[in-house]
């Protein structure tokens, strides 16, 4: 059954074909067939609506308020950011004379490991507690495939995932016939360098107490992340699997105490929670202050004692390690207080640009006279 329709009597609201009958379908019972929306006020657009009325009055005061508010919370940010104390050691080795270029082209599997020790000075105490960062660059951990690749039942602790790992995992799913735990690309790059520091004073080296607990989000330690269930321990629980191709020991070895051990082991969680950009750092260990009385580190000479296992130079990489204190708005960030200050410069530099045109084209009278 088809109707014909009229483009101007559509647009006048009447359907073609009507006559007195309202132009109703064939058989005389059908309903009216019109594109005219419903005559409502959402419909039509009459509902009451605030349109605001930009003025001299009101859009003079909104930059200069703005510019007054924004200028002194970005210097209070700069300053804060500025005050945070942090070091930063480049230990890639690229350059010879670098004391880890022997370790440059090291592979996964070296044996014995490569070490090297970088000796450093620093300039002024770290006050408050201590943050050690690993940090590389030129590693993209937001590949797309890269990030899927992981299972997060296994990571669970869903014994059905652990012998059968998602195919998301491939080619990092099996092993010699055997399920790898945990499985995935993300995992098998897990990061394995091993930094110690030390204090050097009258030539005698003393270890920086490093803890390496608590550097993981509790939601990741306590809820993302959970060990196979079952009775016994962690080498019957995970028999039948794998270890990574590229680790040097299966999950249940990482760590000697059983609350950082397997899947709930921190070093793990944090390297499985990816990086958004190429260049990142990843906290590595706390540094905790011990007396009010001193700093947690004294200015003066430090060793960094390095287990160079992780290979970068194959992709252009580069490793770092960073010392960091932090303060009420995070990490040394001075981005955002000089995003404040030029947010609120340019709004004031426009306040007085607009106030001047104002005040020196705003009185004119602008009706044209109209000759008799």
């Amino acid at each position: 059954m088809a109707v014909n329709y009229s483009a101007k009597e559509e647009a006048d609201g009447h359907p073609a074909g009507g006559g007195p009958g309202g132009g109703a379908t064939a058989g005389g019972g059908g309903a009216v067939k019109t594109r005219k929306p419903d005559n409502t006020a959402f419909k039509q657009q009459r509902l009451p609506a605030w349109q605001p009325i930009l003025t001299a009055g009101t859009v003079l005061p909104a930059f200069f308020i703005i510019g007054l508010i924004f200028i002194p919370i970005g210097i209070g940010i700069f300053v804060t950011s500025n005050n945070i104390r942090e070091y930063e050691i480049d230990y890639t080795g690229v350059e010879p004379s670098s004391p880890c270029n022997k370790c440059l082209n090291v592979s996964w599997d070296s044996t014995p490991p490569c070490t090297c020790t970088i000796n450093f000075t620093l300039e002024h105490s770290f006050e408050s507690n201590v943050f050690m960062y690993y940090g590389l660059s030129n590693f993209y951990q937001n590949h797309r495939r890269y990030v899927k690749s992981r299972d997060d039942s296994q990571l669970n602790g869903d014994n059905s995932s652990l012998l059968n790992p998602s195919k998301e995992c491939e080619p990092y799913r099996t092993n010699e016939d055997k399920p790898i735990a945990p499985c995935g690309a993300i995992a098998n790059s897990m990061f394995n360098d091993t930094l110690e520091l030390y204090h050097i004073e009258n030539d005698t080296r003393t270890a920086i107490t490093l803890i390496k607990k608590g550097i993981a989000w509790w939601t990741d330690k306590n809820v993302k992340f959970r060990n196979p269930k079952g009775d016994g321990n962690l080498t019957a629980l995970f028999q039948g699997t794998t270890k990574p191709v590229n680790w040097p020991k299966p999950v249940y070895m990482l760590d000697s105490e059983p609350d950082n051990n397997g899947f709930i082991n921190e070093d793990f969680i944090v390297w499985m929670r990816t990086a958004a950009l190429p260049t990142f750092r990843k906290l590595y260990r706390l540094i905790e202050r011990k007396s009010n009385l001193q700093p947690t580190l004294q200015a003066g000479k430090y060793s960094l004692d390095i287990t160079y296992n992780y290979p970068v130079h194959s992709f252009d990489g580069r490793k770092r390690m960073i010392l960091s204190t932090i303060s009420w708005m995070g990490g040394k960030n001075p981005f955002l207080g000089i995003a404040y200050i030029t947010v609120g410069s340019i709004c004031f530099f426009l306040g007085v640009v607009l106030l001047i045109i104002h005040h020196k084209y705003g009185n004119r009278n602008t009706s044209a006279d109209i000759p008799n």
